[in-house]
């Protein structure tokens, strides 16, 4: 990477790896989308090409992407402070399409803090609006909260899948 004329903007080689983690080389991947060359077909695309705008400090792209702000002009603003410096993206899942026009993404987003990495996950909504895939919002911040599994009572079938009553199975093993 290498700093354009506009100091906050950093460009990318087409044949370089694409930011986002979808081992696709940037020019078949996320440049296309950031060029408006081509419409992202899926929310996981307009997640990815967000990560890679994050990561080339395109702030028009994150603008142009989200819904509160994706109808208004674009007007570049100074950055307070250092810009964050995104190293990688994991995708967990997408959920296409849960209802008609609204999509799930669940990700990842890893950032240099200091000598270490710092992780930001998230769970976030994608709506389809006039054919293009908008961030709505997030769903969740942090990791999926883990589910218990439900206990099986005395006169329950078994879990094991033996046909048996729990309490003449796995309940009589356990005592």
């Amino acid at each position: 990477m290498s700093k354009q004329t506009n100091p906050e903007r950093l460009v990318l080689s087409p044949d370089a790896a694409c930011p986002c983690g979808s081992g696709q080389k940037f020019a078949t991947c996320c440049e296309p989308v950031l060029s408006r060359q081509k419409v992202a077909e899926t929310a996981e695309q307009v997640m990815r090409s967000r990560f890679t705008a994050h990561v080339l400090h395109d702030s028009a792209h994150l603008h142009r992407t989200y819904l509160p702000t994706s109808k208004k002009p674009y007007v570049a603003e100074a950055e307070a402070g250092e810009p964050m410096e995104w190293t990688r993206l994991t995708i967990h899942s997408h959920e296409p399409e849960v209802k008609p026009g609204v999509s799930y993404v669940d990700f990842t987003a890893y950032y240099k803090n200091g000598d270490s990495e710092g992780a930001m996950h998230e769970k976030s909504e994608f709506l389809r609006v006039d054919g293009e895939w908008l961030f709505n919002r997030p769903l969740r911040q942090g990791p999926a909260p883990v589910k218990s599994a439900v206990k099986a009572g005395r006169n329950d079938p078994c879990p094991c899948g033996s046909g048996k009553k729990y309490k003449h199975c796995c309940l009589a093993k356990a005592s």
